[in-house]
């Protein structure tokens, strides 16, 4: 008869192997946005499989998890945010977010939406709770990406038509500089220590790197894919590690997501996926990387560790955005 004893440590060697030799799955659930369909799709991490859908309001895009870990997902065409309970994937209500929002960011205690507004060339300031808006701020044409500062102070505002980051003081809801990016600013990411932001060029194949204690331009990085025009590296969707060693940024029409060394600022690998890679999502462990691609309809998931594509995922139509709860 075996022992007791010997079976539990036999059972913790086996898990211990597991785990090194990477055959653990990640357990939870990634939420894809989709522009053509008014539903969320999910897909079981353990599995890297659609295990349903849950419908949402219209023309959904931008997501985030607020605070107390709900999902709040933007939807351009219904103009509000739907608030969505993941525990049970049912919708709590909508919350007002002015005409045509895209992109949008919380502020650090959640009580304040920052988005933006494309059609009114607005950033909006909506009171979560109340869903009033508070503040509007005039920026450039076609507004898109929202990025608070780690202290909530600042709001970062991408301007397409402008080719200029607006920074804003969030108390008084003023502009107090314009930073000059490169050809259609998109996205953002913050270093975990909040001195630099990194903001994507669609147009430019370009990243620009901003110093936020003075604003000031650091650099920028250029990418480059064998066989594909400049025209058609098109960066979008930008995420770091938690480190703040490596950022992971979508291509787009270039069909590849590029590995960043981010202290040298210089391309360590680039991985294909699918077509017109969109946006980027980690997964906690930071071993996966979910690349949402807009015009293949589906989701690559990437070894991190391996750099290479694990799997393609159908999605739903012109997906979008993709948030992880684990």
């Amino acid at each position: 008869m075996t022992h007791p004893l010997m079976t539990a440590r036999r059972a913790a060697v086996v898990l211990a192997a597991a785990l090194f030799c990477g055959t653990v799955s990640a357990q939870g659930t990634a939420y894809v946005s989709s522009e053509k369909d008014d539903a969320l799709t999910l897909i079981d991490l353990s599995t890297m499989s659609v295990k349903g859908t849950v419908p949402t309001c219209k023309r959904g895009r931008h997501m985030m998890l607020t605070p107390d870990r709900k999902l709040l997902v933007a939807c351009t065409d219904s103009n509000a945010a739907d608030l969505i309970d993941p525990a049970t994937n049912q919708s709590l209500r909508r919350i007002p977010l002015g005409d045509e929002p895209e992109a949008f960011d919380l502020s650090p205690d959640g009580k304040t939406i920052y988005v933006s507004n494309e059609d009114d060339g607005e950033a909006s300031f909506i009171d979560f709770a109340s869903g009033k808006k508070t503040k509007a701020v005039k920026v450039g044409g076609e507004p898109e990406g929202v990025k608070v500062s780690l202290d909530g102070k600042t709001l970062y505002v991408t301007s397409e038509v402008a080719n200029l980051v607006h920074v804003i003081d969030v108390a008084s809801g003023k502009i107090v500089k314009n930073i000059k990016a490169g050809k259609r600013p998109r996205r953002m990411a913050l270093t975990p220590d909040g001195q630099q932001l990194w903001i994507t060029n669609e147009l430019d194949a370009t990243v620009t790197i901003v110093n936020t204690a003075d604003h000031s331009v650091a650099g920028s990085l250029k990418f480059e894919v064998k066989g594909a025009r400049e025209q058609d590296i098109t960066p979008v969707g930008i995420q770091m590690t938690r480190d703040g060693k490596r950022a992971f940024v979508a291509l787009g029409r270039a069909n590849h997501v590029a590995f960043v060394d981010v202290p040298t600022r210089k391309v360590t690998q680039l991985v294909l996926v699918g077509k017109r890679a969109w946006n980027v999502t980690l997964d906690k462990a930071e071993q996966r990387l979910y690349v949402v691609n807009g015009l293949s309809d589906d989701v690559t998931v990437v070894d991190v560790a391996g750099g290479k594509a694990l799997k393609s995922i159908p999605v739903g139509r012109v997906p979008y955005g993709l948030v992880i709860v684990e």
